[in-house]
C-alpha cells in the first residue's frame, strides 16, 4: 500500500452475524464479527471449509445480507440499500472473482468480458475496447474468440479477472481465486492480483483456505468457527514467490 492510502479507512464491519436454517438445523456461520480494511491494503480471509470465510466476502459483496450488525463501505451503509441500490454497487464498485470462474459458455471470451461493461451502462463500441484491452494486458489477446470451453483453467481465470475489471471497480474480491489451478497457474493468476494491488492500488479482499497464498497480502485475518481468531501481518513474514 502507498502511504497516503495506509490510513484510510475504506471498510467498516460491526458485530456481524450470519446464520442458515438447513433441514431445520441451526448453522451458525458468522458470530460476531468485528474488521477494518484500510484503502489500498490487500487483505486475506484464512480459513479451513466452513470457517465462514466466504459468507464473509459474499455479505461484503451485497450478495447478502446479515442478520445482524452492520457493513460500511466508503461511507456507504450496506446494510440499509435497497436491493436495487445493492445491485448497482455491485457492478460499479466491486470486481468479482470466483473460484468456480463463472464464465457464460455460449460467449467468447470477448463477449463475456463486453457483456459485463454494456450492463453497465456502456455502447457496445466502448464496451469491445475496454474488454479488448484487458484482455491482452492478462495475455489472452490471442483467445479473444474462442468460448470458455476452449480454455484451461488458468486462461478462463484471467478471463474472469478481466471481466472483474472492465468496471473499474475500487474493490476486488476474489473468493478461492487459485483454488482450482495448479501451483504454477495460481502463481501467475496471483502475479496478476500483485500487480493490480502495487501499480494501480487496488484494495483486494481475497478468501483463502491456504496459508501460503495468504502471505502474498498486506494481512491475513483468520478465521475458525465464524470468529476472528487473530490478525497478522503477512507480507513481511515469508517469501512471496511460493504458491
Amino acid at each position: 500500500m502507498s502511504n497516503d492510502t495506509i490510513h484510510e479507512k475504506i471498510l467498516s464491519i460491526r458485530d456481524v452475524y450470519r446464520t442458515y436454517n438447513i433441514c431445520k438445523t441451526k448453522i451458525d456461520v458468522l458470530r460476531g464479527v468485528n474488521l477494518e480494511v484500510q484503502k489500498g491494503e490487500w487483505l486475506a480471509l484464512l480459513g479451513i471449509s466452513g470457517s465462514g470465510k466466504t459468507t464473509l466476502l459474499n455479505l461484503v459483496g451485497c450478495l447478502e445480507k446479515p442478520d445482524k450488525g452492520s457493513i460500511e463501505y466508503d461511507n456507504i451503509l450496506l446494510t440499509k440499500l435497497s436491493r436495487p441500490a445493492r445491485t448497482n454497487l455491485r457492478k460499479t464498485k466491486f470486481g468479482f472473482i470466483f473460484q468456480a470462474y463463472h464464465l457464460l459458455p455460449e460467449l467468447t471470451v470477448l463477449e463475456n468480458v463486453k457483456l459485463a461493461a454494456m450492463l453497465n451502462g456502456e455502447n457496445v463500441r466502448t464496451a469491445a475496447a475496454a474488454a479488448k484491452k484487458l484482455l491482452v494486458q492478462v495475455g489472452l489477446q490471442h483467445r479473444l474468440k474462442h468460448k470458455p470451453g476452449e480454455l484451461s483453467g488458468g486462461e478462463q481465470q484471467r478471463a474472469a479477472i478481466a471481466r472483474a475489471l472492465v468496471n473499474e471497480p475500487e474493490l476486488i474480491l476474489a473468493d478461492e481465486p487459485t483454488g482450482n489451478l495448479d501451483s504454477k497457474t495460481g502463481l501467475g493468476i496471483l502475479e496478476i492480483l500483485k500487480e493490480l494491488h502495487g501499480n494501480y492500488s487496488k484494495t483486494i479482499i481475497m478468501v483463502t483456505h491456504n496459508r501460503e497464498i495468504a502471505d502474498f497480502a498486506d494481512r491475513t485475518v483468520v478465521i475458525k468457527d465464524g470468529i476472528i481468531q487473530k490478525f497478522e501481518n503477512s507480507a513481511s513474514k515469508r517469501q512471496k514467490n511460493v504458491v
